[in-house]
């Protein structure tokens, strides 16, 4: 009877190591590149804004996090379109046949 109570503690044991383990393997694995792929930000903003925020409860980090992606896009957005403002006088010079012509070439490529 005792050996069996032995054998199942280690059987415990064995197993909570694996959890542990695998655990810690998998926040230095993840967590090396979560914050490998993230840096901080930082901005003053005054004092009673800030005192609106908490009474409000306004998660400033999700808010400026939305706001800088969303003035992102609208840049990229922008640079695209003065790019395409830059090649149409040249896409003008290409017929519809000729590119209807050359998509069917690479689809037949394939």
């Amino acid at each position: 009877m005792c050996s069996l109570s032995l054998v199942l503690l280690v059987a415990i044991l064995i197993k909570q190591f694996k959890q542990i383990f695998f655990y810690y393997f998998l926040l230095l694995l993840l967590g090396e590149k979560l914050t490998s792929e993230c840096v901080t930000v930082s901005t003053k903003i005054p004092k009673p804004l800030k005192e609106k925020m908490i009474k409000l409860k306004i998660k400033p980090s999700k808010l400026l996090r939305k706001a800088i992606e969303d003035e992102v896009k609208r840049k990229e957005i922008e640079e695209l379109k003065e790019e395409i403002t830059k090649l149409k006088p040249i896409l003008d010079k290409v017929s519809m046949e000729e590119i209807v012509r050359s998509i069917r070439e690479d689809r037949e490529s394939r």
